[in-house]
């Protein structure tokens, strides 16, 4: 299927720019100084091979920075041997693209696990010991310096062996970030890791045994606890052994008999203090988790199954748009010392790529950003008081909204006094624009309209200057 098919936010883009100065509509606060990163596909074919997910896109970073009022844009993609192969129209190792064939069963058998991943760090951003890192969901993730240029593999200094990893490191306020992953062998195991403060080095806290792994993209993270969200999307590893299977994507399977399960363990001890079960549900984001007193509060945004998944396919996007994605929900998990577990929602609309205010990861908080998501025509910015359970929302017609980043005034009291910037695609003025929000009212103080389309991004940080 051709390029053309799709809305703009699934085109491919081509255009490189470096330190283009963006024209301002509105006023952006003089205080606002900082660089925000953000990741995501830039282009979906190579030399005439057509990708078959948004999640096979091609990683390419976008750059604002902030100084005086102004804002400057850069973008760039990362210079990987996936970019490369793509060009080269033999596109392999992709989240539901893989043309390796035998190759792929040969390399499982001599390594008794998954051959060489991809190197399409596409998912996500993080400052490690000084670096700028492009992740990705396997541990090939990429370096690249401030002007974007790629500077090569990102290496751990440990010995930790995992196959997947998480590309949704929770950065503690303390400074330092916590992660999972998993490794496959004769036994499979989820992994769970510290990373302190200017390292680069990951300390196991422990590790869990499973004989049917999930597919899980994060995890809740409190200052004393961690929690483990294992849903019936599980993945399929004989499935690896057939050369006829195209990508990690088709080793997913949901188990329609199986419950989502809650394993909370103890981040000082590594040992588990609670492994409870509920009724099945789907999730890609743990919006933030924090200990209230004996309790855990988890809120995240949850699917009724993982029909999303398929839905964000290429072939199914062109024909049906967003239209085919469930909406998620943000849904508030109390969970016991006893095991007990309970559930709200909390927002009855769709929400998805939610944040919070960077100090407020794992720790106890008010307000959540997100992307609105059900309805026609656009997706919206939803800005939602877990406090009073209500929400404020900010809509336009033919703008779709990607994931929101809170960034707070300097010395601000309120927890929502700041801004929000969030990237978006005007599908009718095939064009990209930066948004800058009110945090408090999502008024709208400025947007900073960028010179061509940006295809739809996945995640991204703000980095204080």
């Amino acid at each position: 299927m051709s390029d053309s098919a799709f809305m703009p936010g699934f085109q491919s883009l081509d255009t490189e720019l470096s330190d283009h100065d963006l024209p301002v509509e509105g006023e952006i606060p003089a205080w606002l100084s900082g660089t925000l990163l953000r990741n995501g596909p830039g282009k979906f074919d190579g030399n005439g091979t057509r990708l078959r997910h948004w999640f096979d896109g091609l990683a390419m970073i976008r750059k604002y920075e902030f100084d005086e009022g102004g804002v400057t844009y850069s973008n760039r993609f990362l210079r990987t041997g996936a970019y490369d192969d793509a060009m080269a129209g033999r596109p392999t190792g992709q989240f539901a693209t893989d043309k390796s064939g035998i190759g792929k069963v040969l390399g499982w058998l001599k390594r008794l696990g998954p051959p060489e991943p991809t190197d399409n760090a596409n998912v996500h951003v993080a400052r490690l010991d000084g670096e700028y890192v492009a992740q990705t969901e396997v541990p090939r993730w990429v370096g690249f310096d401030d002007d974007l240029d790629t500077s090569g593999p990102f290496a751990f200094d440990d010995s930790l062996d995992m196959d997947m990893i998480t590309a949704h490191l929770v950065a503690d306020p303390t400074g330092g970030h916590v992660g999972h992953g998993l490794s496959f062998g004769r036994t499979h195991e989820y992994v769970f890791f510290e990373i302190p403060p200017d390292s680069r080095r990951r300390e196991e806290i422990t590790s869990i045994p499973t004989d049917s792994p999930a597919y899980i993209h994060s995890i809740g993270v409190t200052e004393d606890r961690l929690v483990l969200v294992e849903t019936p999307l599980r993945i399929d590893i004989l499935r690896a052994l057939s050369p006829f299977t195209e990508g990690f994507f088709e080793l997913l399977d949901w188990k329609e008999d199986l419950d989502t399960r809650f394993v909370v363990i103890d981040r000082a001890s590594g040992e588990t203090v609670v492994d409870r079960t509920v009724d099945p549900f789907f999730t890609f984001h743990v919006i933030n988790a924090y200990d209230d007193g004996d309790e855990i509060v988890l809120d995240l945004a949850a699917f009724e199954d993982a029909t999303i998944v398929d839905a964000l396919s290429l072939e199914t996007l062109a024909e049906e748009g967003f239209d085919a994605a469930p909406p998620g929900r943000l849904v508030r998990f109390r969970i016991g010392s006893d095991g007990n577990i309970s559930r709200r929602r909390l927002y009855d609309g769709g929400i998805e790529l939610p944040t919070v205010r960077a100090d407020r990861q794992t720790r106890e908080y008010r307000y959540a950003y997100g992307q609105a998501t059900d309805r026609e025509g656009a997706n919206g910015l939803v800005k939602v008081d877990t406090e009073r359970e209500t929400a404020a929302e900010f809509w336009q017609r033919d703008l779709y909204i990607e994931e929101p980043w809170m960034v707070p005034r300097p010395d601000g009291e309120a927890a929502d006094d700041g801004v929000v910037l969030a990237p978006a695609l005007d599908v009718d003025a095939e064009q990209s624009v930066l948004l800058v929000l009110d945090a408090g009212t999502l008024d709208e103080l400025a947007r900073a309209p960028v010179p061509h389309h940006n295809p739809f991004g996945f995640h991204g940080r703000f980095f204080p200057q």
